[in-house]
């Protein structure tokens, strides 16, 4: 059967755009539909950071720790411009959940999956007389500062860099494109997606739904759909602040004993994140009062700076949303591994990935054009189509 492309990805969050340049970089026709914007939801909302997950340890992920960290190394190698070191620091007290002994096991581990690289140290920690040095920081019932390093990254121009690699490799983007429905067919899946206000329709190989929190949805108007483990959506929210503390994270805790980084982004002070479960439209996702009562509260127990602010001193808010494994255990304690769905078939048509990290986005990506080699190999010629142009916005971002 003769097709427009090999592969169809719905979604140009990092997954989405991960997925395209692995693609199109082994050689295949890929084509991107994405009904909002590149980045245009929960990759432009995250906490900026590329890191193993310190506290996924706790929890014993350890496999996905060791995967971040190994990307981490390659991000900051390849995409140096994008993503740098910072150090980040751990202030422990006399109320903290975790003492400093079980703070150091951790970042000893951390340091062991991680290996020494870049030229910083493995962890350390800050003797009494170095704490001056961290102005503001509350120093009653302080028992311990470690300091240790990771990356930070702007998660959007990311996303649109990865975008603009696998264009530069040949894929191309339909956006805005809405998916209307895909249907397998013998040899390969027809899809029909809405654009510029006319029903249109395509043929490929196989369909990729990286479409992010709206998954669940896409996976529904495939035919047949994909059998979907249960999952839920977990909003976190982030906090801005018109101050700056330096160019160092913090790594704090919340009353509730949740993990909250202070961290500098666009000379000011972001703060998160939150988890709360999510019901609606991800369109409609959005901050809450209480959440961001819960962060400035967290902020202003630790910095001494930040207790002057009120409410309304928030200088910007955002909420992103997480796609999470329904457990009947708290967040905290789900796994953050992506979780990759295909059907049965020798040859599958149609994928979807779940969840995820920013920090392993190309691990996964190549993991999906793993299960796709069976599908794309020895397929017949595909047939080019005239690149379709991207929207004005984008056409801005991705020059």
């Amino acid at each position: 059967m003769s097709t427009d492309f090999d592969v169809v990805v719905v979604g140009a969050g990092i997954l989405g755009a991960g997925t395209a340049e692995a693609l199109s970089q082994a050689h295949h026709s890929v084509v991107i539909l994405e009904q909002l914007g590149i980045a245009a939801a929960t990759s432009s909302r995250s906490s900026k950071l590329i890191h193993g997950g310190l506290r996924y340890l706790e929890t014993g992920q350890f496999r996905l720790v060791y995967e971040c960290l190994r990307e981490r190394s390659w991000l900051l190698e390849n995409k140096p411009q994008l993503v740098r070191m910072v150090p980040f620091y751990i202030p422990v007290y006399r109320h903290s959940k975790r003492p400093p002994w079980i703070v150091r096991l951790g970042l000893s581990l951390y340091a062991l999956l991680s290996g020494v690289k870049h030229g910083v140290s493995l962890f350390q920690s800050l003797p009494n007389s170095d704490w001056e040095s961290l102005p503001g920081l509350k120093r009653e019932g302080l028992l311990a500062v470690f300091r240790y390093y990771d990356a930070q990254t702007d998660d959007a121009a990311l996303t649109r860099d990865v975008v603009a690699s696998a264009i530069a490799h040949g894929a191309q983007i339909i956006c805005p494109g809405s998916l209307v429905g895909a249907e397998v067919t013998e040899g390969g899946v027809r899809v029909d997606y809405m654009a510029n206000g006319k029903l249109n329709t395509l043929r490929t190989h196989a369909l990729v739904n990286c479409s992010g929190p709206w998954v669940a949805t896409t996976n529904a108007r495939c035919i047949p759909p994909l059998p979907l483990p249960p999952i839920d959506l977990v909003a976190g929210t982030h906090i801005l602040l018109p101050l700056s503390l330096g160019n160092r994270i913090f790594y704090i805790e919340a009353s509730d004993g949740r993990a909250v980084f202070v961290m500098p982004w666009q000379d000011k002070t972001l703060v998160g994140t939150t988890e709360r479960p999510y019901y609606g439209d991800p369109r409609d996702v959005a901050p809450t009062a209480e959440e961001k009562s819960y962060l400035l509260r967290t902020v202003q127990s630790y910095f001494s700076q930040t207790r002057g602010l009120q409410g309304e001193d928030i200088y910007e808010s955002f909420a992103g949303l997480r796609v999470l494994p329904k457990v009947a255990r708290s967040s905290f304690s789900r796994s953050r591994e992506s979780m990759i769905c295909c059907d049965n078939n020798r040859k599958p048509r149609i994928l979807a990935v779940a969840g995820g990290k920013l920090t392993s986005y190309r691990a996964t990506a190549h993991k999906l054009v793993k299960k796709l080699q069976p599908t794309l190999r020895n397929k017949p010629h595909a047939l080019r189509n005239p690149p379709r142009p991207i929207n004005s916005s984008e056409r801005e971002r991705n020059p």
